[in-house]
């Protein structure tokens, strides 16, 4: 008896691999802010060199204890939180843009909040575009089908955010939320001419924000020859490739980073991969890299085993934002994309994205558990039909039992 009842407490074994997966991304990301940002804290005399490692652990706590409480929650709840979660971002969103409020960080304006209390409403907005499509789709799936079912009123919540997020200037997460509600589309059954249509009307906008702005001219720039302008405009993909390179197949050795000192901007945030490519080489970020698999095949295989479109459907766009965003930063350090700002998942510093993807995460747990059934639509002539039915008079309708005792009395 003891044995069945803890064979029964067993998690599947995609949920293990997701818990399994995400604290060694965890235990790595505290390892390489520390490595990352102490010698330079140190030499610019903020303090012992721990700050960024006090702030990543501390607010890595708080993600962990949400994700615990997410993995736990009933689905239906979150889906009916759902509208509120995309409200909620909107105005946090359109907050950052009046004057006094939103907080401005190397030229753009995304926080809010004061001091080492600050936020980015992107972030959350992320996960909500996902869980509202997410809705959407399941109860309405053939909305996927047709150009006009896409665009009312997904596009139009969607491109709403997706402008409010572009102007702080944002566009790598911009183009994380479309790579992600595209697989979330696809895994829906969108027709590929229909995709098709899509993502060349979604290249079109997307080259064309990025000709709009200067910053983002150079950025593309500095993409296509980084090397010719190494000393202003591509220097930090500069510095990030020649940190790679120096690495080479085994690294120099953690805590042995050149270039993390003075040289490679942002280097315990959008450009950590660089400093962990030249400090463990090779080896280190494929073993990065299969950590991210995990996530991948665990993630997809809960969709796959999900109870209801929902639940399998959410499982798809969690684990598609955690790859998207992860490639993309991926691409941009190995000079295959321009600069866009995107953390690493799990492993970058940085607050706000650290516990809106640990959230994410424990969803995908939730998922993975295998307690979804009740979001299963009732067929029809189901035993809980037919419970009902007995419920309401021995297997036939009332009102037919009362039209049968009339027609007795006559």
């Amino acid at each position: 008896m003891a044995r069945t009842r803890a064979a029964a407490r067993e998690q599947p074994v995609e949920h293990r691999i997701l818990l399994t997966a995400t604290l060694c991304l965890l235990a790595a990301g505290a390892v390489m802010v520390y490595s990352a940002s102490s010698a330079r804290t140190l030499l610019e005399g903020q303090g012992d060199g721990t700050a960024y490692l006090v702030k990543y652990v501390m607010w890595g706590v708080v993600g962990i204890v949400i994700m615990q409480v997410v993995a736990r929650m009933d689905l239906r709840r979150v889906r009916d939180l759902t509208p509120m979660l995309v409200g909620v971002s909107v105005v946090m969103l359109l907050a950052v843009k009046v004057p006094g409020v939103g907080v401005q960080v190397n030229g753009a304006t995304r926080w809010l909040g004061a001091g080492p209390l600050q936020f980015q409403p992107s972030e959350l907005a992320k996960i909500a575009l996902v869980l509202y499509a997410v809705r959407l789709i399941s109860e309405k799936p053939k909305l996927v089908l047709t150009l006009k079912g896409i665009f009312r009123p997904l596009g139009m919540v969607v491109g709403a955010c997706a402008l409010l997020i572009v102007s702080q200037p944002d566009l790598g997460t911009f183009l994380v939320i479309a790579f992600t509600l595209t697989a979330v589309l696809v895994a829906a059954g969108m027709p590929l001419k229909l995709l098709g249509k899509c993502l060349l009307v979604g290249v079109l906008l997307i080259g064309l924000f990025a000709l709009l702005e200067p910053y983002r001219r150079d950025r593309l720039t500095a993409f296509i020859d980084p090397w010719a302008h190494a000393d202003t405009i591509g220097y930090q993909s500069a510095q990030g490739q020649i940190a790679l390179g120096s690495g080479g197949f085994l690294g120099r050795g953690l805590g042995e980073s050149v270039q993390k000192i003075f040289f490679l901007p942002e280097a315990h945030t959008d450009f950590i991969l660089a400093v962990i490519g030249e400090e463990l080489g090779v080896v280190g970020v494929w073993a990065l890299l299969f950590l991210y698999g995990l996530i991948a095949y665990a993630g997809l295989r809960a969709a796959k085993a999900a109870k209801g479109a929902y639940a399998s459907l959410l499982a798809v766009g969690v684990t598609s934002l955690i790859l998207c965003q992860a490639l993309l930063n991926l691409f941009t350090v190995l000079g295959m994309a321009p600069l866009t700002g995107v953390p690493l998942p799990f492993i970058s510093s940085g607050s706000s994205s650290l516990i809106v993807l640990l959230a994410g995460m424990g969803l995908l747990l939730n998922v993975s558990s295998g307690r979804t059934a009740h979001l299963m639509p009732v067929r029809s002539g189901s035993r809980d039909d037919e419970g009902a039915d007995r419920r309401r008079g021995n297997g036939r309708p009332r009102g037919a039992r009362a039209g049968g005792r009339r027609r007795a009395a006559g």
